[in-house]
């Protein structure tokens, strides 16, 4: 790692950015109105319309459609409504008994990847659907292994789009890290076998294996990724150590709707969320997090390699209530 040079400004933490961001209310339908200060960008916004209200049936109504706004969904924020309605027999504020209760929900899924070194490699099968960031967000994961002092390798698994291949060999280059790669059409399940024992033989601690993103409906394509997982698992009886799926936060109920079915198909050990500094709600997570029992990892946060942070409870919970709507900043071009 190179050493930062002491003049360079400290770089804002991902969700103090946010909050600048969504802070200034420009949303459809809020844009030219004063004083509104319930963003619906990120979230349920500021909570300073709660002070001093009781959780009566028109507060229940408002809390609602608030959630329901920001992405929740309907089976999450019933949940969130009832465990209000426990809490508040013995608290006299909504808005802390409505941040326990996300915390509640949400804490219990952020869980640090720890890579196991005593495994070599150790194999991280990345999946997703078209155009969620994955090949980008192996890049930035190339990095933030190396940074770790730790030696990565990355497989070329998505064979169907020669686009894909040379996209991770860009990655690779920059991170200095090699690539394991064939010809377009090849089988992927063999391209990532022989990555892993090209790994091993180099000693290589983690081993980062793209996959053509597909659909959820897709049966064919999922069936690929149950194949890939068993020929994995001729290697290593463990491996892959960790199934990551990359989700669009931009996608909304359709993200949860993804998950649940890779899930089930392959069974994920990590999410991986990217684009939510573009206008994504929040509640997404939340919804993930009550209906999945799958750690949430990183926040993908632009496409430059160093746009990667763990996703923290306590920084997501404080940007999806609260928001200051007299600052005017914005996130910095981080495309």
């Amino acid at each position: 790692m190179t050493s930062t040079d002491k003049n360079t400004p400290k770089r804002e933490g991902f969700f103090s950015r946010l909050k600048k961001r969504f802070g200034t209310n420009d949303t459809e339908g809020s844009r030219n109105q004063p004083g509104n200060d319930r963003s619906l960008s990120l979230g349920l916004g500021s909570l300073s319309w709660l002070s001093g209200r009781k959780l009566d049936a028109e507060l229940a109504e408002e809390l609602e459609d608030q959630l329901l706004l920001a992405d929740v969904g309907v089976e999450t924020t019933g949940r969130i409504l009832k465990e209000l309605e426990t809490r508040l027999r013995n608290s006299d504020s909504v808005a802390t008994a409505l941040r326990a209760t996300l915390n509640d929900i949400i804490a219990p899924r952020a869980q640090e990847l720890k890579i196991d070194t005593s495994v070599k490699p150790y194999v991280i099968l990345m999946v997703g659907v078209n155009g969620s960031g994955k090949t980008t967000t192996i890049g930035k994961l190339a990095k933030h292994f190396k940074q770790q002092g730790l030696s990565v390798m990355l497989a070329a698994g998505d064979t169907f789009r020669a686009a894909a291949v040379e996209q991770l060999q860009v990655w690779g280059e920059r991170n200095d890290v090699p690539v394991i790669a064939q010809g377009t059409g090849a089988d992927p399940a063999a391209v990532i076998f022989d990555a892993i024992e090209a790994a091993r033989s180099r000693n290589i601690d983690v081993l980062l294996a793209d996959t053509a993103g597909r659909l959820q409906n897709q049966d064919t394509l999922m069936r690929e990724l149950q194949k890939i997982v068993r020929v994995v698992g001729k290697t290593d009886s463990a491996a892959p150590h960790e199934t990551m799926l990359v989700l669009d936060a931009s996608l909304g109920q359709n993200a949860l709707t993804q998950a649940i079915q890779f899930h089930k198909v392959i069974g994920l050990t990590g999410i991986t969320m990217t684009k939510l500094d573009g206008g994504a709600k929040g509640g997404t997570l939340v919804a993930l997090a009550n209906q999945l029992d799958v750690a949430f990892r990183f926040i993908g946060t632009g496409e430059h390699a160093d746009n990667l942070e763990q996703f923290d409870t306590d920084g997501f919970i404080d940007t999806l209530l609260t928001t200051d709507s007299s600052t005017t900043d914005t996130l910095p071009d981080n495309d």
